[in-house]
């Protein structure tokens, strides 16, 4: 059985022909140039009436931190979290093809020298750890490169 689920996400074409990601989200908490935004990240299914018993639903809730002005801002309030879409490629390189490339580099290499199927894939498991040593060390860094926008949701 095969399950099509597409993320629920909003694309809206600004005029120099970049795309944002936006998201709606609540003000969780508000500390200086600190907001937390809770967002509730569904699929597309997600919204469909049968959701409740399909398992292809999904339903993620996720707390965003945003460096922004609170200037008009407050807590429990309705807003619309946003990013570029280089940005959310970026970030998903970072953290997801950088890791599956250095694990099948080191899973094929050791196994070459090794010959040995468990070796290889012990060593290419533990190559990971380093990895996101390092990019939990350079998360500050990181989260410079990662900017997000917020904006108060309009009444429709």
């Amino acid at each position: 059985m095969y399950y099509l689920c597409i993320s629920k996400v909003e694309m809206t074409t600004e005029r120099d022909m970049a795309h944002d990601i936006r998201h709606d989200g609540i003000i969780e908490s508000i500390e200086g140039r600190h907001i937390r935004v809770r967002i509730l990240q569904t699929s597309a299914c997600g919204a469909c009436q049968i959701a409740a018993h399909c398992r292809a639903s999904e339903m993620k809730e996720k707390i965003v931190d945003v460096e922004s002005d609170p200037k008009g801002l407050s807590v429990g309030q309705a807003v619309v979290v946003s990013t570029t879409d280089s940005v959310a490629r970026r970030a998903l390189m970072v953290g997801f093809g950088l890791p599956l490339v250095l694990l099948l580099v080191v899973l094929v290499a050791t196994f070459l020298i090794t010959h040995d199927e468990e070796v290889a894939g012990i060593a290419a498991l533990c190559s990971l750890v380093p990895y996101y040593v390092v990019l939990w060390i350079a998360k500050e860094r990181i989260s410079r490169n990662v900017a997000f926008g917020i904006e108060v949701k309009s009444e429709e």
